[in-house]
């Protein structure tokens, strides 16, 4: 096996960089939305407040004024000075008179600056003038309206104090700031999680990705392996033969047997990785047809007996009758698998145990050996492709027990691997009685409880 690649900084750093994009995007189109609206809220109010300034300041002009119409000149009782109820109330009124005398002013008006010369002189020239002056450190809204009357141009001028509707506006834009503040972080911590959500696809495409790479740089690396040693042996026997190419054969020593059982593991292994490669492109087709698991488990252990015997192993059948639906080349392959490895794993004077039973709605075959077990920190890993434990007898390839969960897989079951109480490997295969075979499923591997 080789190690792992080290993860891509610059894949990381890219979707580090997209997300703090994907952030700003949302924070920004936050910001001005939330500036726009801000703005929006602000004029209406502000506009609202100056528009009812000016109708209340208008209201009253328009009452003196029509009173001075009315009579052609200022009434003994004209309502001036400051209004203490009603819609006006919190307004001065006062008027100007023809010869320029004030009427309606306090004693003290001369020190804050009443009438505004420049409003009266306005409203003479128009009619009317509106404007915002302050006076002392006091804001005011001034309403001049020029009335015409018997001997002359009166000019009525109303005041009206604005420090409520600037607190008031103040206020309004300390909420929209603070609550605008608000949102924009409650928009970007939004922003962050679900920008996180959205590359997640992303981040599982790369991961499969580069998984794929490592296992084809594993499955490269590994195969290689695997290779160079028959390979070795074959090129050291051809090389003896050359030596001795004037002796009988017979007198060579081992070379030949030696390149016909390493031809034969290449054979084998060759045969293994094309059935690798062309499960992980998918182009292997299945067939489902009704069979027995306990016959075809028959002709598997028929078949195997004498190779146990050549190792001094027994193996023992236990069968059931059990209907499954499947690929009869393929589960023969299965049952073969299980029970070649369990032979190789097991000592002489060992028995090798293959039982096939109906479970409900599945077939199990469990295959037991009598050999030393398997470790558990190896219990997840005796699937894995190229994958032999330390103690594994020569001559394995290390992919017949991946090819068989692949099989299992194909057939929607379930392979697991375990110890059994009193020593030795336990597999067992659980298959539907009548599986759906659909491409690329891969099977659900885990170890013995």
């Amino acid at each position: 096996m080789i190690p792992a690649p080290a993860p891509d900084a610059a894949e990381a750093g890219l979707l580090r960089r997209t997300r703090w994009r994907l952030i700003a995007w949302s924070g920004g189109l936050t910001l001005i939305i939330l500036v726009v609206l801000g703005a929006a809220v602000y004029a209406a109010v502000a506009g609202w407040l100056d528009s009812r300034g000016t109708a209340l300041l208008e209201q009253r002009a328009a009452d003196l004024g029509r009173q001075i119409g009315r009579r052609g000149g200022l009434p003994e009782r004209p309502g001036l000075g400051f209004a203490l109820g009603g819609d006006a109330l919190g307004t001065l009124a006062l008027v100007v008179l023809p010869d320029g005398a004030i009427v309606g002013t306090p004693e003290n008006t001369s020190i804050v600056g009443l009438p505004d010369t420049a409003s009266t002189t306005a409203a003479t020239a128009s009619g009317r003038d509106v404007r915002r002056v302050s006076i002392g450190t006091t804001p005011v809204r001034v309403y001049s309206l020029a009335v015409p009357g018997q001997d002359g141009t009166y000019i009525v001028q109303v005041v009206g104090e604005r420090a409520s509707e600037e607190q008031l506006l103040g206020a309004l834009v300390g909420v929209l700031a603070f609550g605008g503040l608000a949102a924009l972080l409650l928009a970007i911590a939004a922003g962050y999680v679900y920008a996180g959500r959205a590359l997640v696809p992303i981040r599982a495409s790369m991961e499969r990705r580069d998984a794929a790479l490592k296992r084809q740089r594993e499955f490269t690396a590994n195969a290689s392996h695997e290779l160079r040693t028959p390979l070795t042996v074959i090129r050291a026997s051809v090389a003896d033969l050359r030596r001795n190419r004037t002796e009988r054969v017979e007198e060579v020593g081992s070379a030949l047997e030696d390149i016909d059982a390493e031809v034969g593991h290449l054979t084998a292994l060759v045969d293994d990785l094309l059935v690798l490669a062309r499960t992980d492109s998918g182009i292997v087709e299945f067939e489902s047809i009704p069979l027995d698991l306990a016959d075809l488990a028959a002709e598997v252990v028929g078949a195997l007996t004498p190779v146990a015997a050549e190792r001094g192993a027994t193996i023992v059948l236990d069968p059931r009758p059990t209907e499954v639906g499947g690929d009869p080349l393929r589960l023969r392959q299965l049952v073969t698998i299980l029970v070649d490895n369990a032979v190789a794993h097991s000592p002489a004077g060992a028995t090798v145990s293959v039982t096939v039973r109906p479970d409900g709605t599945f077939a199990s075959l469990v295959v037991e050996d009598g050999g030393p077990g398997i470790r558990e920190d190896d219990l997840d890993r005796v699937f894995e492709r190229f994958w032999r434990a330390d103690d594994a007898p020569s001559g394995g390839t290390g992919l017949g027990l991946s090819i068989a969960a692949w099989i299992v897989g194909r057939h929607g079951g379930t392979i697991r691997a375990g110890n059994r109480p009193g020593g030795g490997a336990r597999f067992e295969a659980r298959l539907p009685v009548a599986p759906k075979i659909a491409p690329g499923t891969d099977a659900t591997v885990r170890p013995a409880a």
